[in-house]
């Protein structure tokens, strides 16, 4: 990483990158007004004048440090604004994904007690109007875009972020010397930021970070990647989400680099091709999609564009494996015939894609690799700040997360005596380390400071030697760490033996006719499981051999689909043990769905909403069991 400007606390970040690049016309944001409209790019002059005008309001209304201020909003450039004016005055972020109903909306006001509420459209601010009068902390919403429902504004306590703009640059002179005061009274160890966990079980909890726990992640973890002020990011994971708020927000902004925001998740193919950046940070779900995608296309095709396509991923897999002479010659050809028109998808000039959040299938990893496209997995926990482990640039071993960073150290503890059987520091490679499977530990300046008002359930998570337990299950090999599953994710069927389902869902998405799933077997003599068929590839193939469907439950229960996925079924339980083996699936016509409940903000699935929306399914499963 070509670090732009030394810090050691979000506010020096703020104030030394716009040193920096005052009067130079560095462009630090983009954004789309509309669907049809080019992107608008912002510089750090304007950046800079918009976080002093909000942070004087912020005190003009009598936010003090250590105040926390919350909002609901998608990415876009006022959530940087709203971030950094609390940054510099010492105040704490309290951000809530934008997916989030009303009454969890509500629950984190709550329990946080923050004193203000951004919001950025008019839906967003109808939940806030709905539940104002039981957030008792809560005193002012302001609000990003107009409503065209005028009545949303008439309550007194809405403001507009426009107007509150201009009136915090009328006081800014009055509170200049506060500002400065408050930046420079800030320190490493204070808060920075709340970021509740997505809560696959329970309710959500406030992860207290500090400016230290980011800026060490920040610094540690891309030290081991090459980035600078040339590159530019196309942003769409949730700010809310540490993953891109450390990585694609703070860390691409301390390498000088542009942030260019995706319209929604759903534009993100469009907006590729638009803002052509050179990172791209997302999720495993996004490269299984494109992979998935890529491979029916040339299903579809068939004949001697399948097996163009079929000879150049092989010969960019051997290049991958090292093989060099006569492979490279044909590297040229293939990556003329196939590779470069797939790199063109994302805009013709992404270098590295960063994956997070999940495990990255190992077979679209070395895919990707092969098409001239590295991905770049890491892995780690809200609680984590959140990096752990990266893949280093040129050494990446995909089915596995890699190294782990400097100034962090990871540990193995054996499940059933609670001994730490391994432990190495980011600061001891080389290493050859190879251990025995266990749950994964942390120690690190990383490492959160506990859960907000919860002291018993952040001592569950740190021991007395301040170890973080992950929860997750893994083991070193060679040096790079290998996640199996998370503990509490741990299947036990009915002969005791212990399942994790995890690696088994990752195997069968990559199935182009398999888009979600989910392996059950609590407690029974065999695995089954339930499985989302990808409609439209379904869908897609009854019009080509005229097999007329009606409605989605319909195409699920024709008699050529059930074959298909029996047959990919068959062809997974080959690389299986015996107690693994999918013995029987069920399918669902309905995607999971983060509306629907049944996946996190991150898209995690929540197991347990789906073992009892499915109990019935799983019941006539197991009749006869």
């Amino acid at each position: 990483m070509s670090q732009a400007v030394q810090f050691d606390t979000i506010a020096e970040l703020f104030h030394n990158l716009h040193h920096k690049y005052t009067g130079k016309k560095k462009t630090v944001f983009a954004y789309k007004p509309g669907p049809n409209d080019p992107y608008v790019e912002l510089d750090w002059d304007r950046f800079h004048k918009d976080v002093y005008s909000l942070a004087a309001y912020y005190i003009e209304k009598g936010v003090k440090p250590g105040d926390r201020v919350a909002i609901l909003s998608e990415n876009r450039y006022e959530w940087a604004v709203f971030d950094m004016s609390l940054q510099i005055i010492g105040g704490i972020n309290v951000s809530l994904y934008a997916t989030l109903p009303p009454n969890q909306c509500a629950y984190i006001l709550k329990d946080s007690g923050s004193k203000i509420f951004l919001v950025s459209t008019p839906i967003q601010l109808k939940k806030a109007v709905d539940i104002f009068e039981e957030c008792k902390d809560t005193t002012m919403v302001i609000a990003f875009d107009m409503p065209q429902n005028r009545s949303l504004i008439e309550y007194n306590f809405v403001h507009m972020f426009d107007s509150v703009l201009v009136e915090g640059s009328k006081v800014l002179d009055k509170h200049m010397v506060e500002i400065k005061k408050r930046t420079k009274a800030i320190k490493p160890s204070d808060i920075s930021t709340l970021i509740y966990t997505s809560g696959t079980t329970g309710e959500p909890k406030g992860v207290m970070l500090t400016h230290d726990n980011i800026v060490s992640n920040i610094v540690n973890a891309l030290s081991m990647l090459d980035l600078n002020d040339r590159d530019r990011s196309l942003s769409f994971l949730p700010l809310c989400h540490s993953f891109e708020r450390t990585c694609g927000y703070y860390g691409m902004l301390s390498v000088g680099a542009e942030i260019f925001y995706a319209e929604s998740i759903d534009t993100v193919s469009k907006n590729l091709l638009e803002a052509r950046p050179t990172v791209v940070i997302s999720v495993p779900r996004l490269f299984e999609k494109i992979y998935n995608l890529v491979l029916k296309s040339v299903q579809d095709a068939g004949g001697s564009k399948q097996k163009v396509f079929n000879w150049a991923t092989k010969v960019g897999l051997d290049y991958v494996k090292g093989k060099r002479g006569f492979t490279s010659v044909q590297l040229v050809i293939a990556d003329k015939l196939v590779f470069s028109k797939l790199r063109e998808r994302f805009g013709g000039r992404v270098k590295l894609f960063v994956s997070g959040g999940a495990a990255l299938p190992a077979d679209i990893g070395n895919f990707f690799a092969a098409a001239g496209m590295r991905i770049v997995e890491g892995y780690g926990l809200t609680e984590t700040s959140p990096v752990m482990t990266i893949n280093p640039g040129g050494k990446q071993r995909y089915g596995t997360v890699g190294h782990v960073i400097p100034s962090v150290t990871v540990g193995i503890q054996k499940v059933d005596d609670n001994k730490i059987i391994a432990q190495l520091s980011g600061n001891q490679y080389p290493s050859n380390l190879t251990s025995a499977e266990g749950e994964i530990l942390c120690k690190g300046p990383n490492v959160m400071q506990g859960y907000w008002g919860k002291k018993k359930e952040t001592k569950e998570v740190i021991d007395k030697d301040g170890w973080f337990h992950t929860g997750d299950i893994g083991k070193f090999d060679q040096g790079y760490l290998m996640i199996t599953d998370r503990l509490k994710h741990m299947i036990v069927n009915a002969g005791g033996k212990n399942i994790y389902p995890g690696p088994i869902e990752d195997m069968m998405k990559s199935s182009v006719w398999i888009d979600q799933v989910v392996v059950i077997g609590e407690a029974q003599n065999f695995m089954a499981a339930l499985i989302v068929p990808d409609l439209e590839v379904c869908k897609s193939w009854c019009r080509q051999n005229n097999v007329s469907f009606g409605s989605d439950e319909d195409l699920i229960n024709l008699k050529e689909i059930q074959d298909f996925i029996d047959k990919e079924m068959r062809l997974f339980n080959k690389k299986l043990a015996s107690h693994e083996k999918i013995r029987q699936f069920r399918l669902i016509s309905t995607p999971f769905t983060i509306d629907g409940g049944e996946l996190t903000p991150t898209l995690k699935i929540k197991r347990r909403v789906i073992y009892d929306r499915y109990s019935d399914v799983i019941k006539e499963i197991y009749k006869d069991d």
